[in-house]
């Protein structure tokens, strides 16, 4: 199970930002902080409620010199309407195959109407600026999570 100071598993994944489509490594952000959070499903009520706390902090995440990544295993096309509805100002990463999601450890059994089926476990990694893992969040309750992920991104000196 990754934890605090463990490097960031790398990856590349095709992604949206309100800017268009293209495939993101998590080395194009080296040099800055990254927020990477893992979320079950576009446009339900947790999911919306986290990606509309890191959208109204982005002005304070931008400040500190980091990014915001949302990942889950939806479709761009999910994600696109996702954006489009909340005014999303980060890219939303489409993890289909499940490959980087495995490799963070975030993927669990859920129970889901008395049926056993694996799921994204909302789970927030906050990334350095070298690529190691600086803090780790698992079984995050959506509301509130924003800013205290924000709220642990130092200031650039």
């Amino acid at each position: 199970m990754l934890q605090k100071g463990d490097k960031a598993p790398k990856f590349r994944l095709r992604g949206l930002a309100q800017d268009g489509e293209r495939e993101y490594a998590l080395s194009d952000f080296l040099g800055q902080w990254v927020v990477l959070y893992f979320y079950p499903k576009d446009d339900t009520p947790g999911c919306t409620t986290e990606a509309c706390e890191f959208r109204d902090a982005a002005a304070v995440v931008s400040s500190k010199n980091a990014m915001v990544l949302g990942v889950s295993r939806d479709s761009i096309t999910s994600h696109e309407k996702f954006i489009k509805k909340f005014n999303l100002p980060f890219v939303l990463l489409a993890d289909t195959e499940s490959k980087v999601c495995e490799s963070y450890g975030v993927i669990k059994e859920k129970n889901m109407y008395g049926k056993k089926v694996k799921g994204i476990a909302r789970s927030t990694f906050l990334i350095d600026p070298e690529g190691k893992i600086a803090e780790v969040w698992r079984g995050v309750k959506a509301n509130g999570h924003a800013e205290e992920v924000v709220g642990r991104i130092p200031l650039e000196v």
